[in-house]
């Protein structure tokens, strides 16, 4: 029974640790943002260390007000940035700037936003990931994917030759998101699992903007690039 409850709250950890990477990562966040963002609307006190534990699975026991500000700052996102726009945009410009890049809140299955409830229990392992934040993708099937990736997206063809139309395609602005694109569909770089993850929902936007496929949702997108992986990797 021990090792049961210490196995779960690991397991809530690493899940904690991926949700907070993943949300950063699909924003183009540095870990910055959070702490500013519940420190000039006033919604808890979240510290740039408090961040980088939670993102590198080590902080083992937040308080409290870490969960409330985390619901608090992802209510604040999910109803838009437009009804705190003038605050931010009086005292806080780059902030705002920031946000009104990229500001995708964390929602559940139900498409509602995760709450302080929601996150510590995921915190804790009583409560899985959404699955729109959890592909399943492991780390050494990542390199694979990335392969499949660049062949699925051109088509078979060289990156040359599909390379303005891919990148028109690509919804994201944040140069070094687009920088890292480019060099995973050139074969330069793989993504890694969690940028994957991160970036999943844009890759399929891209598909969706470049084909006519009938192909509905990210996890089919996701199903067919596993495909042809496997096709790659018997040749």
């Amino acid at each position: 029974m021990s090792n049961g409850y210490r196995d779960r709250l690991a397991s809530g950890r690493r899940a904690m640790a991926h949700l907070i990477h993943v949300w950063h990562e699909r924003n183009g966040w540095s870990h910055k943002v959070l702490p500013a963002l519940a420190e000039s609307l006033d919604l808890g006190r979240i510290h740039n260390s408090q961040i980088s534990n939670l993102r590198n699975g080590k902080l083992v026991s937040p308080g409290p007000e870490v969960f409330l500000a985390f619901a608090q700052i992802n209510h604040v996102l999910y109803q838009g940035i437009g009804h705190v726009k003038n605050h931010l945009e009086q005292d806080h410009p780059d902030l705002l700037k920031i946000l009104l890049d990229s500001a995708l809140p964390l929602v559940g299955d139900d498409e509602q936003p995760l709450s302080a409830g929601d996150l510590f229990e995921i915190f804790v392992g009583l409560t899985p990931l959404p699955s729109s934040f959890d592909w399943f993708i492991e780390e050494d099937e990542a390199i694979m994917l990335s392969a499949a990736l660049a062949d699925y997206l051109c088509n078979s063809r060289p990156w040359r030759q599909c390379r303005e139309k891919l990148m028109a395609a690509y919804p994201v602005q944040k140069p070094h998101r687009r920088e890292r694109f480019a060099a995973v569909m050139a074969g330069l770089r793989d993504y890694t699992a969690e940028e994957l993850d991160g970036e999943l929902l844009d890759l399929y936007a891209t598909y969706q903007t470049i084909s006519n496929s009938e192909l509905q949702g990210a996890d089919a997108f996701l199903q067919d690039l596993r495909s042809r992986a496997d096709c790659l990797r018997d040749l």
